[in-house]
Order: C-alpha cells, then sequence, then structure tokens
C-alpha cells in the first residue's frame, strides 16, 4: 500500500515561520499567566487610524461586498499608480495586481517568475520567508552575505561572483527586515548595474518605505533609476506597516505586463480577489486622509529607536546596528558563544523575555528586537537583556 505521508510536494517541504511561532509561544505563556516582556513583534502596535476603519465600514454598509476583478478594484488601481508615480516609477493599472497582503504579492511573484534550475539572489540578513518562497518556486537560493560595517549593503564583487547563467532575480528589501538599513543610491546603481548586464529581474520589496528615522537616509525605489531597470523590476508595497493594517490582508505590486498576466492568472484560482471592502478603506489611505496619525506613529517610532539604541549602548557583549528604518535593531551575540536559537530559548526560560533568533534569517549569530511597542516595554526588556548577559 503507498504510503501518503511521504511528501514529493515542493510546497509540503516549506517550514513554519519562526517568528510567528515565537510570537504564537509568547502569547501561550502569556495566557499562563506568566508576564512575558516581547520584543518579537512585526507590526505596529498602533490601531489603524479612524478614518480608514470608518472607509472599511462605510463600504460595507454600502454593500461593497462582493467580488471584485481579480487583480484589484480599478479605483484603487488608478491611486496605486498615483503612488508610484511618486516614487518615480511609472506604470498603469494593467501592470498592478492587488493581493491578500505583500507577502501573497511577493510570493505570488517569485513563484510565477522562477523554478526548477533557477537561481535566486538574496543578501544576508534578509526575511525569512524570501528563502521559502523561493523554495516553493523550486529554483535555488543564492546567499550573498553581507556585514554591519557596510550598513549591511552587498559590495559588487560578492554580487557578481554570486551570478551564474541560471540567475533570475535579485531580491532587494530596504529599508531592510531585520536590520533596518536603507540602501544607498549608489548601492541600488550597483544592483541595477548588474541585474541589467545580466538580464536578471529584481524584486524590490518596499513594504518599510515610510518608517524611516535616519536624516541621512532616504526611500528610492530602484525600479525609479532609469526605464532599462524599471522595465525588469517588481516593486511590492503594501498597507500593514505604515498605516498598522496588518490584520487586513492588503498588498499590491507593479511589474512588467507579461509577468502580471502570469501572476492574475494564479490569483485568480488562488484568491479570487483580495477582501472587497477592505479595498475600498484602501482608498482613504491613498488619498492622504491618514497622513497626519501616520506622522504621528513615525515619530513615536523614531524615539522608540533612540531610546533602544541609547539603552543598548551600555550592554557588554552584543553588537548592534542603529536602525536607518523600520522597527528592528539587529544585535550580534556572537561574543556570548551562544547560537541565536539558544541564546533566545535561554533568555525566554530565565527572563521571559521573547526575542527573535536570526537563525532563518541567514545570520546565526544574530538576533531581532522590534521597538514597535512602549516605551516601558522597551525599557524592561532591555534590563532583562542586560540582566541576561
Amino acid at each position: 500500500m503507498k504510503n501518503l505521508e511521504e511528501n514529493y510536494s515542493l510546497l509540503g517541504t516549506l517550514q513554519p515561520s519562526a517568528t510567528l511561532a515565537i510570537s504564537a509561544k509568547t502569547k501561550e505563556l502569556k495566557a499562563q499567566g506568566i508576564d512575558v516582556v516581547s520584543m518579537t513583534a512585526g507590526e505596529p502596535d498602533f490601531d489603524t487610524p479612524q478614518v480608514i476603519k470608518d472607509a472599511c465600514i462605510k463600504a460595507i454598509q454600502e454593500g461593497k461586498v462582493r467580488y471584485l476583478a481579480s487583480s484589484g478594484l480599478p479605483e484603487l488601481k488608478t491611486e496605486i499608480v498615483k503612488k508610484f508615480a511618486s516614487n518615480g516609477i511609472s506604470t498603469k493599472p494593467e501592470n498592478i495586481i492587488i493581493s491578500t497582503g505583500a507577502k501573497f504579492a511577493i510570493f505570488q511573484a517569485i513563484t510565477c517568475l522562477c523554478g526548477v534550475g533557477d537561481e535566486v539572489v538574496l543578501f544576508a540578513p534578509f526575511w525569512l520567508s524570501y528563502e521559502e518562497m523561493i523554495k516553493a518556486s523550486g529554483a535555488k537560493t543564492v546567499i550573498v552575505q553581507t556585514s554591519m560595517e557596510n550598513d549591511f549593503a552587498p559590495t559588487k564583487e560578492d554580487l557578481e561572483a554570486a551570478i551564474t547563467k541560471n540567475t533570475k532575480l535579485i531580491i532587494v528589501n530596504s529599508p531592510n527586515n531585520p536590520t533596518g538599513a536603507v540602501y544607498s543610491e549608489q548601492t541600488l546603481e550597483m544592483i541595477a548595474d548588474i541585474a541589467i548586464k545580466h538580464n536578471i529581474m529584481v524584486l524590490s520589496d518596499e513594504i518599510y518605505e515610510k518608517l524611516i528615522y535616519d536624516k541621512n537616509a532616504k526611500h528610492l525605489s530602484i525600479a525609479s533609476l532609469n526605464q532599462k531597470i524599471a522595465d525588469l523590476t517588481i516593486t511590492v508595497n503594501g498597507f500593514s506597516k505604515a498605516y498598522a493594517m496588518t490584520g487586513w490582508r492588503l498588498g499590491y505590486l507593479t511589474a512588467p505586463l507579461w509577468l502580471t498576466k502570469r501572476i492574475a492568472a494564479l490569483q485568480s484560482h488562488a484568491t479570487s480577489n483580495a477582501t472587497s471592502f477592505v479595498q475600498y478603506a484602501a482608498l482613504s489611505a491613498l488619498r492622504g486622509e491618514a497622513d497626519e496619525v501616520v506622522a504621528k506613529m513615525i515619530d513615536a517610532f523614531a524615539k522608540r529607536r533612540q531610546l533602544i539604541c541609547d539603552l543598548l549602548s551600555e550592554i557588554p557583549y552584543i553588537k548592534f546596528y542603529a536602525p536607518q528604518g523600520a522597527f528592528y535593531v539587529l544585535c550580534d551575540i556572537s561574543q556570548t558563544g551562544l547560537s541565536a536559537d539558544e541564546f533566545a530559548k535561554q533568555i525566554l526560560e530565565k527572563e521571559n523575555l521573547a526575542v527573535i533568533p536570526c537563525t532563518a534569517f541567514g545570520a546565526p549569530n544574530a538576533i531581532r528586537l522590534s521597538y514597535a511597542c512602549s516605551e516601558d516595554n522597551i525599557r524592561e526588556a532591555v534590563k532583562k537583556l542586560k540582566e541576561f548577559l
């Protein structure tokens, strides 16, 4: 008799998200009455701006609860075209796909573009889901290491060395998760030049675009550099981080038409369309109706960033990177002699402090701390970290 548990499926080999697993463990301990201080959140701790919630409620009350075109609401596509134009990217509604979260937009782009025999370049440390998505496509991950000393930017020599005749895609994430680094124009131009030279696609994940605090850093879309790289770029963005809409699950991308046609076909079978009334609510966000609230959120993140960096600077045995954007601090804990996984396990058991080990992010000697939490939470977390060390 055949063994039904035998696995030959690409999708069946994927590993659960380590960040979601630790967050779940933290919630489980809290439910048991244990006072756990968590620095794991990959989401703002603010509520979604009221004006966006009101727009959603209005859409539901008006009966805007039916199927939409698979690739998205036409009015929202028009606003997304304007949004991309503000980033220097010229696109059209037919090049836009609106999906159930930026994560799913990335998943579809990778799996519709790449397959067995292809290679995808990742710059480590990287968001852990990229590697699993590449695995789902059947392609191979090629990792280019970066360093804290070089602001986690890849060097031209290392990127060129990673390119082969099978390279299909380079993934760029700026501002970056988990490092908080923001790529300079010089770095993006170098990546663009190599992509054009070897005819390689680029996926630019810009979900943290609005969350930049360093006055010397600015967001730049790689597709805005010139038309040649624009023709090779998939630009992904969404509403989760900037508008505190993580649970709403809405993201979008623009890509060359030949690829968006493939993605639209996949999405038509996978989800039909992103939730209808959420798309109507997103119109409010892109039209700037929540900008004042968003600005206050960014100011709060900037203050928390300064606080956590000031506190971490007093702690021995770790090196940390002062983030330019996003809401994470990457800490090198190699001086402790513990792996990231063992460090996270021990500090949770001994200090009831939850942190993210970055092993699955391509950084086995680092942990990630999220400052998407209150200042009191930050102070208590760093106090526990200091006591543990």
